[in-house]
């Protein structure tokens, strides 16, 4: 007779083999304990492997009911049940007495470790700075005054521009809209928000924060800086001409040299033209090391940034040619030269961080980074994933050249003429807006495309509105004169668009807010519908509608949009005005 198969012989065996086997059933109760940490010690092995992951010390108390997890600045405490629950989480900042923290409590009680290990990790990154402990003290001792400091500054009454009280803390506040550090979470600043961002945020409430963060933080420096050890506004505190407090010299309050400097992460990392990046350290007196800043064309960098370069890492010289769908089955193409945008002076790069030591910088700081959102912003809106293709026919062609570093012109054809039309956007800062058009016909038209564009941010939508109004005209129909009232019906989204281009492939139909990047919802819906934005709507109710407020244009020149741009900032300061203690 032959063999039985080896396959055979194991099946007999398991069915004459009754008896367990110990060590295998023991190897699968200490998986299941560890993965489901259903046990004190499961949760303590946890938090160690957690602890040794991001180089900090643990171990557990005589009692065996607290666990810490230590580092050379901090510490938690986590408080135990015997069947290994977590009962409380406590954290001790350098100087501080423990504090009960709910967030890091609730993500030990969901076992969400991965989230747990990351606010370690950024309650780490506080502390990043090379040296001994006394030098950690101090520089974490400056980053506190200077946390302290902003809030003052943030504090400070000034005139409201928005309706939207968190919308114009963002983009008119002195320091943006200002977010307390807790739990590993640095001070957090919203600088700039869009209107299509403030329609996201009305569209989904439990959406994120959106628009343009910063992180206020402190890193390592290869020069020492003189950094505040002690706050430098004055009781009671005065104001300059600007509304902004007069700061006292670092000389006169107590300051130590470090080898660090205050820092701003920027999140997303923000493209900025070349111009713009010397003014950073005009304003700080701290430079930049242009080997970590790489330089490209800033259409590649918006491009790069948006994700709507084709897979293309270089920009290569070429014409970069888009489709812009619109609602009100429009569709626009924009082609950005590239022998224009090729020009040295028109390079970018992409900033993540940027230094200073004083909070005084903060506020010009901000103004910048405002200046160079809204030019982004405009050219972004001319930016999609849709390519020119066989097929479809656009209602405008346009050519975006740039004009300087915080101008541009939209060159166009109206069907129904023979000439060329020019249109000159110039962003003075990211509130003084101004359009100047070029075109048959155009008279007194300037004062209502500068409103349009400030309302809605997007040349697309400018440019339609514009197209409509000169259409109008020039077939002799009665317009509404050019005055404070935009018509809704130009600048509105109205009806769906269907889509026949080319997005680097194919695209399927969809509705017209989603091919501008808003998702189709019932509030927004409503906010977008016919009904809300039609031609007889008055100029109240299309305001409401619309959800986005219009201001009123100033048209005083700005002298000097960074008023506190220079380290030589508390000489011009005027000594005259005084606030009452209210901060």
């Amino acid at each position: 007779m032959g063999k039985a198969s080896p396959n055979r012989q194991t099946q007999d065996k398991s069915r004459g083999d009754t008896k367990p086997c110990e060590p295998l059933i023991r190897c699968l109760k200490i998986l299941h304990e560890a993965l489901n940490v259903s046990s004190l010690s499961a949760m303590v092995s946890r938090l160690e492997i957690m602890a040794k992951q991001r180089g900090m010390g643990s171990h557990l108390s005589p009692t065996e009911t607290t666990c810490y997890l230590t580092a050379d600045m901090f510490y938690l405490e986590v408080l135990l049940l015997p069947g290994g629950e977590v009962e409380d989480v406590k954290l001790a900042q350098h100087g501080e007495a423990p504090v009960s923290s709910e967030s890091l409590l609730q993500l030990l009680k969901s076992k969400k470790f991965e989230e747990f290990s990351v606010k370690l990790k950024g309650l780490s990154s506080l502390y990043n700075i090379p040296g001994d402990n006394e030098t950690k003290i101090k520089v974490y001792t400056a980053l506190q005054f200077l946390g302290k400091d902003l809030q003052k500054i943030s504090h400070l009454p000034r005139a409201l521009r928005e309706c939207n009280l968190q919308v114009d803390m963002i983009l008119n506040g002195r320091i943006g809209y200002l977010t307390a550090g807790s739990e590993g979470i640095p001070m957090t600043i919203q600088y700039y928000i869009s209107p299509s961002d403030i329609l996201l945020e009305m569209s989904d409430s439990e959406r994120g924060s959106i628009g343009q963060l910063a992180l206020v933080t402190v890193g390592p420096s290869d020069s020492t800086h003189r950094l505040q050890m002690a706050s430098v506004i004055p009781q009671p505190p005065q104001l300059d001409a600007q509304g902004l407090p007069l700061f006292s010299p670092l000389c006169e309050v107590l300051s130590e040299m470090m080898p660090a400097c205050f820092q701003l992460k920027l999140q997303p990392p923000l493209p900025m033209l070349s111009s713009f990046v010397e003014k950073l350290s005009q304003i700080t007196d701290v430079a930049i090391a242009d080997a970590d800043l790489q330089w490209a064309p800033f259409p590649q960098l918006m491009m790069t940034l948006l994700g709507e370069n084709g897979g293309k890492k270089t920009w290569d010289g070429q014409d970069a040619h888009f489709l812009v769908p619109l609602p009100g089955k429009e569709i626009h193409s924009y082609v950005l030269p590239g022998a224009a945008w090729e020009e040295a002076a028109l390079r970018g790069t992409l900033m993540s961080t940027i230094p200073f030591t004083h909070p005084a910088h903060v506020p010009a700081l901000l103004e910048l980074l405002r200046h160079q959102c809204a030019i982004n912003t405009l050219l972004a809106s001319c930016i999609t994933s849709l390519r020119p293709s066989p097929g479809p026919v656009c209602d405008l062609y346009c050519e975006v050249l740039p004009e300087s570093g915080s101008s541009l012109s939209v060159t166009f054809h109206l069907s129904d003429s023979d000439s060329l039309s020019v249109l000159l956007v110039n962003v003075a800062d990211s509130r003084k807006l101004t359009c100047s058009l070029f075109a048959v016909g155009s008279e007194s038209m300037d004062e209502y495309v500068s409103r349009v564009l400030k309302r809605c941010m997007s040349i697309p939508v400018t440019m339609r509105a514009l197209n409509r109004r000169l259409s109008k005209r020039t077939c002799g129909e009665p317009l509404p004169a050019c005055s404070a009232t935009i018509s809704t019906a130009d600048v509105s989204p109205a009806s769906p668009l269907p889509m026949s281009c080319e997005a680097d492939g194919s695209l399927s139909s969809g509705s017209g807010l989603e091919s501008i990047g808003i998702p189709t919802t019932s509030s927004t819906a409503a906010v977008f519908s016919q009904d809300a934005m039609g031609t007889d709507t008055t100029a109240t109710a299309a305001e409401s509608a619309f959800c986005l407020s219009v201001a009123e244009v100033n048209t005083n020149p700005t002298a000097n949009p960074y008023p506190c741009a220079s380290v030589c900032v508390y000489s011009q300061w005027m000594h005259n005005n005084h606030l009452p203690e209210l901060i």
